[in-house]
């Protein structure tokens, strides 16, 4: 058994260890968790000791309950009910006692076939691979896509629109396509925009947002005799246009309306109701996505252990993809309630990344 997620950097205080169990209580947790994840209910003694082939009496399921209960793994919502898995629980769960192993054939075909990028954008393999994920989990996912200022570029080309408009188009080399419309001098002739293709494409490919600025300032300046002052003017603003846009990845969330087929009581409604206004923050989203850019492989939060989704109950399974220098761009993952289903999710949110890293590669 392996686990591919690494812990956030928030921790709860005094945290359990999974040391600090003996077999029995590590085997009654898991249990507790599995069946939380199904249903949804607290989860009874009598339920494990008859319904899940556990050799031991309800008196002492009870204890090692409570005892689970008194770590803070466990939590009884009411005095007679069963028992629940806390966050920390479900944590403990998740680092250590859940397995989960690879995708069958049939989910990586159809995510490998959705992510094709043969004949789309970037940006359209991105929404594709998002609405797929929110649909094959049932939960609410979402992406960041490529960082502007990170990406290097690749190809750039300005197209007459008419009088006084040029449309840029930016390729850069994690395959991202921007497409801008700019305001050109009326008049304009068509060998100012091939000049200012030439020009830039010459100088800034394979460099960095923040390097093609610091480039053409200083070209434009000493070459300026080189260029006439209508295709300076076009370069200046291709690229302005290009870096007002760039603090920042775009943010693709798909699939909401999965959160709300599968509610299992009002409490669950307003959790949900709560999430969709965490995913209206899409600020604070984008931070929570960027603690990926330190971190390999499936990143997994849960409950409050990221104060963007400590009131709404709810969890996120996310995880980075690389561009062909192995740098991480962006991330794809999902949201959904707490229970989510981590030995499933955690596998598929980890192959569709890869299937993208690999497309940008």
């Amino acid at each position: 058994m392996t686990s591919m997620s690494k812990r956030p950097s928030k921790s709860f205080a005094a945290r359990p260890e999974l040391g600090a169990l003996n077999e029995r209580s590590r085997e009654i947790l898991r249990m507790i968790v599995d069946a939380y994840v199904e249903t949804g209910a607290p989860v009874g003694s009598r339920t494990l000791s008859r319904n899940m082939g556990l050799d031991l009496s309800s008196a002492t399921i009870r204890n090692v309950m409570a005892d689970l209960e008194e770590l803070g793994l466990l939590v009884a919502p009411h005095t007679s009910a069963g028992r629940l898995p806390t966050e920390q629980g479900l944590r403990l769960y998740v680092d250590g006692l859940l397995e989960h192993g690879n995708l069958g054939q049939d989910e990586r075909e159809i995510i490998e076939g959705q992510c094709a990028a043969s004949g789309r954008s970037l940006s359209q393999v991105l929404e594709e691979a998002t609405s797929l994920l929110s649909d094959l989990s049932h939960c609410a996912g979402l992406v960041l896509a490529p960082k502007q200022q990170d990406d290097t570029l690749k190809h750039i080309e300005f197209v007459s629109l008419g009088p006084g408009r040029a449309l840029v188009v930016l390729v850069g080399e994690s395959g991202n396509v921007e497409n801008r419309v700019i305001d050109v001098p009326v008049g304009l002739p068509p060998s100012s925009l091939v000049e200012a293709s030439n020009f830039l494409s010459t100088h800034l490919r394979g460099r960095t947002l923040e390097d093609a600025r610091q480039i053409v300032n200083k070209e434009l300046e000493e070459q300026r005799a080189r260029l006439d002052e209508l295709t300076s003017r076009v370069v200046e603003a291709g690229l302005a246009t290009w870096a007002d846009n760039s603090s920042g990845g775009a943010l693709i969330v798909r699939g909401q309306a999965q959160l709300l087929s599968d509610v299992q009581a009002l409490e669950d409604l307003e959790h949900i109701r709560q999430l969709f206004t965490a995913l209206e923050k899409k600020e604070a989203l984008l931070r929570l996505l960027d603690l990926t850019d330190d971190a390999e492989g499936v990143q997994i939060f849960i409950g409050a252990e990221n104060e963007l989704f400590g009131m709404a109950g709810c969890s996120m399974v996310v995880a980075p993809y690389n561009n062909s220098r192995q740098q991480i761009v962006g991330a794809i993952g999902v949201i959904g309630p707490t229970r989510i289903d981590y030995g499933r999710i955690i596998p598929m949110v980890d192959y569709t990344a890869k299937v993208i890293g690999r497309l940008i590669g």
